[in-house]
């Protein structure tokens, strides 16, 4: 039972880990971009590139957000782990 919960919580964890280095790429490209269009925006010095420049930045702290979740959820997936772990130890220890 234990063996098989550890299985599975080893699973889940590589897949969030994979999650998570996609969505670091992709939020460094975001944040390069969020400034791209924000220098862009000081130069133009139009209403509408203050809009993109608001825009491109509401979409990069959103991903943020999102990657924060995914970072606390492997966090989480972690601990499961290693508390899986110490107990089957102990029920080793045990015999």
């Amino acid at each position: 039972m234990l063996e098989r919960r550890l299985v599975d919580v080893s699973e889940r964890l590589k897949r969030m880990r994979a999650e998570l280095d996609v969505t670091d790429e992709q939020l460094a490209f975001l944040e390069q971009e969020a400034e791209d269009v924000r220098l862009r925006a000081l130069v133009a010095e139009t209403p509408l590139a203050d809009v993109e420049a608001r825009d491109a930045r509401r979409h990069a702290d959103a991903l943020a957000g999102h990657r924060d979740s995914i970072a606390a959820t492997v966090r989480e997936l972690e601990q499961e782990q290693d508390r899986l772990l110490d107990r089957i130890s102990a029920e080793l220890s045990a015999r």
